[in-house]
């Protein structure tokens, strides 16, 4: 009998100190998860908590081994108000759902004199802006968000750069992308996204990848109970200025998604088809030096752009229990682009001795390249939550592309003519097939949570280079020895890392971690190859303190790489148009990086204002640089060109002056040099960049809103060269319609009026024995008209290339 008794208390011992308690810490105003809160259990009347834990990396909190009863909970975390959910009944397991985070006071102010939520929040270790502030965007691509972002810049050539740096690593809901992010965001419908978020000094559960530090785009997030819908038509008017060029630019558009969030179910699915033409014109002028011969061959003509793009997208979540999570996702991407330049040449010769002319030749180079890539990718997550409070979280990624292309370079006589002088093609196959998988364990620490986690990325791409060339009409195309052929490029990381997030006080918030990366390159061509392999640390830490509701100080650091494309490594030649010949170098070594930091926030009465102290270094800095291959041919190569540096200083501002008009702008200025070795010659070179975004929008009632958005890129010093400024103004005017379930948009975009060289830039490049500038002038005064209807303003989260982008 005392045996049984012994048996019945410990059974109901059990019962009464088995029960959970589970839950998911969002912020109020974008929604999103907020990662390391403080969360507290106290019983009921008692000032003591009886457990404390931090949320994980997605938000999620959980209790074990509770009592039945009554009890209080507190969440807190820097930047927001404190929650606080009184007479909590615990009975069995108890799932609170998501718990909503206020902004801080100064957030809350802005808040409560615009009735909108504000443009902006500073967190401890990010910047995160809400897309839906730039209006003049939408019916865009992530592109047109993102060039509005302090400190991010967008040069003529559609090339993105963060403090002054162009490699950044890109996620897209979390999900890593590897590829070239212009392509990518030029793909990712803009009215898709939620926030952007800035990451300049990541932590060690990052990949390493990305010299610029990290870019994170958050798309629109699902409400529980909800069927969703949301489509877009955009509709370019007829161009004011072609240039009269080949063909007339069309510009034409739509996306469409839906979702349904359903007790454990939450489905989406999207598509999205652009088309987007833009005339344009270059002038060139270039000449080169071959012993005492110096030829000289300015030009002139069309510059024009076409690209398309067209998607599907779907993803499949599933709730298995409070604790466990299920969610898939699969999409099909096919991105074509044509760049056209057919330009008039005037050729001169002149001997040097002499200085009399010897030669004289003006021909007509019709010059088409094509990109073209197709994206198949899939994705499988899923998450576990331990009764210790612990986390497992593993994924896997499958990616298979297929990129092709062609260049083709014709010389005659004149527009007119049918008599060829050369004939040069080019073609390229090159499918890709990548794998990523990923294990990652979350245990709370004493006041902190412990993060490690286990990384594997494998991609291989095998190209074929096709290059035919031909003199005159009637002769048969031949090929030469080293511009064509096979290349293998071979990619494999092991990755390990551990770090530690740790609150030791309220308002104090630091971050310390290292990753270990072993990492195996192999290049292979038809007659060589060679094989690169590299096992580095990389540390990060960061330390952030908010000692008031108005002020927040913070100081980070971390070490990144930026790993070289397949086109940076190919070494076969590519005929990139009449005067220039394009190749990489197959034992390109990638750029290594320290990015150190120190900012402050300081909240105002009507907005906020940020500032931050940064220092990059960057070793093995690669460069794209000419040199001379013929009287008439520049050879463009990618090479390490030494060590550069960059110290700047960015600042934000947001404000609202009255209840109707808001402000923001960002700024960035910094110094910038690289020194090293071209060509067995020295470079040095040094200058001051900077770089603004303003963004004002004024509320004309009635459902009216105007906006003007500014983008400005000052001079630039690089390796031989220097790029001249570049201005975009974008004026818009929003008319909302059937109670904001519909909008009308007109956009004005490169406001130029023939005053301000809007949308136009100059490159320029010089060494010893050359000299070529550019000026490329891209379409101004662009006007577009956009439709959007949106049932309930809600639609779902993708995933994005991690592979093929870049290589495209």
């Amino acid at each position: 009998m005392r045996y049984l008794f012994l048996l019945l208390f410990a059974a109901l011992s059990t019962t009464l100190y088995a029960q959970t308690l589970t839950g998911e810490v969002r912020e109020a105003v974008q929604q999103t998860p907020l990662p390391f809160a403080s969360v507290s259990l106290f019983a009921s009347g008692k000032t003591e908590p009886v457990q404390a834990v931090l949320a994980d990396s997605t938000g999620r909190f959980s209790f074990a081994s509770l009592r039945n009863g009554r009890y209080r909970l507190l969440i807190r975390s820097l930047g927001y108000q404190s929650f606080e959910k009184n007479d909590l009944e615990i009975r069995g397991a108890t799932h609170l759902g998501t718990l909503l985070l206020s902004p801080g006071e100064a957030l809350l102010r802005e808040l409560t004199v615009t009735g909108q939520k504000p443009a902006f929040l500073n967190q401890p270790d990010r910047q995160v802006f809400r897309a839906a502030e730039f209006q003049s965007a939408r019916g865009g691509t992530a592109a047109d968000v993102l060039k509005n972002m302090p400190s991010v810049a967008m040069n003529s050539q559609g090339e993105i750069s963060v403090r002054g740096m162009s490699g950044f690593l890109l996620l897209i809901d979390g999900k890593p992308v590897q590829g070239d992010p212009a392509f990518l965001l030029g793909q990712l419908p803009a009215n898709s996204i939620e926030n952007v978020e800035i990451i300049t000094t990541p932590s060690a559960r990052f990949d390493a990848d990305g010299k610029g530090g990290i870019i994170q785009i958050t798309t629109k997030p699902g409400t529980l109970d909800t069927r969703a819908v949301q489509f877009n038509l955009l509709g370019g008017l007829p161009s004011t200025n072609d240039f009269g060029n080949k063909d007339k630019p069309v510009r034409f558009g739509g996306d469409a998604s839906f979702q349904y969030k359903h007790g454990k179910w939450d489905l989406s699915a999207g598509g999205a088809y652009n088309r987007y033409d833009l005339a344009g014109r270059r002038e060139g002028d270039v000449w080169t030096k071959i012993g005492n011969r110096f030829t000289r061959f300015p030009s002139v003509g069309e510059r024009s752009t076409r690209k398309e793009n067209y998607s599907l997208r779907g993803t499949a979540g599933y709730r298995i229990s409070a604790r466990q999570t299920l969610k898939a996702g699969i999409s099909y991407g096919v991105r074509d682009e044509y760049r056209r330049a057919d330009l008039t040449y005037a050729n001169t010769t002149t001997d040097l001795t002499t200085g009399q002319l010897i030669g004289k030749a003006d021909y007509y180079n019709a010059n088409l390249v094509r990109k073209k890539g197709t994206f198949l990718l899939a994705d499988l997550d899923y998450s576990l939550t331990f009764v210790n409070r612990s986390v497992l979280s593993l994924s896997a990624l499958y990616e298979q592309d297929r990129f092709s292309g062609f260049t083709q370079n014709l010389n005659i006589r004149t527009p007119e003519s049918r008599d060829t002088l050369q004939y040069t093609l080019n073609t390229n196959v090159r499918p890709l097939t990548g794998y990523r998988l990923k294990a990652a364990y979350e245990i709370p620490v004493w006041k902190g949570m412990l993060e490690s986690g286990y990384q594997f990325r494998s991609w291989q791409e095998d190209g074929t280079y096709v290059y035919l060339e031909k003199e005159g009409n009637y002769s048969p195309f031949g090929t030469i020895p080293g511009f064509g052929g096979n290349v293998r490029v071979a990619n494999t990381i092991h990755a390990v890392y551990s770090q530690y997030v740790l609150k030791p006080a309220q308002g104090w918030s630091v971050t310390a971690g290292l990753r270990y990366e072993d990492a195996n390159r192999t290049l292979t061509t038809d007659s060589s190859g060679n094989r690169l392999h590299l096992q580095n640390l990389f540390p990060s830490a960061l330390v952030a303190w908010q000692w008031s509701d108005n002020w927040q100080l913070k100081a980070g650091y971390s070490r990144r790489v930026q790993r070289a494309s397949s086109p940076e490594l190919n070494p076969l030649p590519e005929r990139e148009h009449s005067e220039t010949l394009e190749q990489g170098d197959a034992h390109l070594l990638p750029e290594f990086v320290q990015l150190a930091e120190a900012g402050v926030v300081r909240n105002l009465k009507k907005g906020s204002l940020f500032g931050n102290f940064y220092y990059q270094h960057v070793r093995n800095v690669v460069n794209r640089v000419n040199s001379v291959y013929a009287d008439t041919i520049l050879n463009r190569i990618y090479t390490n060109a030494g060590q550069a540096r960059r110290l700047g200083l960015e600042l934000g501002l947001t404000l609202n002056p009255t209840a109707r008009w808001k402000l923001y702008a960002g700024g960035n200025i910094y110094h910038y040099r690289i020194q090293g070795n071209l060509f067995g010659g020295a470079v040095a070179n040094s200058s001051w960049v900077y770089s603004l975004n303003v963004n004002s929008g004024v509320g004309l009632g009635d459902g009216w809103n105007l906006q003007l958005n500014v983008n400005y890129l000052s001079r630039r010093a690089t390796a031989q060269g220097e790029d001249s400024r570049f201005l975009t103004p974008t004026v818009s005017l929003k008319k909302d319609l059937m109670k904001g379930r519909a909008s009308l948009l007109f956009v004005w975009q490169n406001v130029d009026l023939g005053i301000w060289h809007a949308n136009e830039q100059r490159i320029t490049t010089r060494g010893k024995d050359f000299f070529t500038t550019t000026n490329y002038i891209y379409e101004k005064d662009v006007l577009q008209l956009q439709f959007s209807f949106n049932l309930n303003k809600k639609v779902g989260k993708f995933t994005e290339a991690e592979f093929g982008d870049r290589e495209f």
